[in-house]
């Protein structure tokens, strides 16, 4: 996605690089840039703690520094900036689903080397790539929500399997299998499922238990 946007607005005499930052509760920000130089600006403006790409985050809104040189906002950040070749920054907020928030942002080597049409190209480009981030997006909460209904199911047939072996070996009922599980685990100060686990395998001798269904 950045390197698509960095050559739809890249020409002959303004060479621009894109990079896309996405933040999201569970995974913290993620970020991804269409060249190496994207990277170093990146870790550039988390030194600062501030800067156009920030603020677009902050503010869902479209950030422009026209020209780097002469730009009176974040004037510590943008004066290194400039002296690190960039002449100009757009950074254009992406609609994205949930409690995620996404944005992408330009850098361009000239000084005023995005134009209006410039601007309007990178919204359009930031509206589709929204769209393909929200599906991506998607994907990997169902894959997450998957892989954690897998892993409870896991770790409760791994119980309930040490349940009726806690049973079978005290002559007890499940309520009172489940409160011996659960001593051992607070004791122990170990997960309900390892101590499972562990009681499994001295009966059976086998270090891993599996679930009984299929995925």
């Amino acid at each position: 996605m950045a390197t698509l946007a960095a050559a739809a607005l890249s020409t002959a005499s303004n060479d621009v690089s894109c990079g896309v930052a996405l933040k999201t509760r569970k995974n913290g920000v993620a970020t991804a840039g269409s060249d190496e130089r994207v990277h170093a600006l990146d870790e550039l403006q988390i030194d600062f703690s501030d800067g156009p790409c920030l603020t677009a985050f902050r503010s869902h809104s479209v950030i422009l520094v026209a020209d780097t040189r002469n730009e009176r906002r974040w004037r510590d950040y943008v004066e290194v900036v400039w002296q690190n070749g960039i002449g100009s920054i757009l950074a254009v907020p992406l609609d994205v689903v949930g409690e995620a928030e996404a944005v992408m942002k330009f850098y361009s080597t000239a000084r005023r080397g995005f134009s209006a049409p410039d601007i309007t190209a990178a919204e359009e480009f930031a509206d589709s790539a929204s769209k393909s981030l929200c599906l991506a997006l998607t994907i990997s909460q169902l894959r997450h929500a998957r892989d954690d209904l897998t892993t409870a199911m896991q770790s409760r047939s791994t119980i309930d399997t040490a349940v009726g072996i806690v049973m079978a070996q005290n002559r007890c009922g499940r309520d009172t299998a489940i409160k011996v599980l659960t001593r051992a685990s607070n004791s122990r100060n170990v997960k309900l499922r390892d101590i499972a686990a562990t009681v499994i395998a001295s009966v059976s001798g086998e270090t891993d238990s599996a679930a009984y269904f299929d995925e």
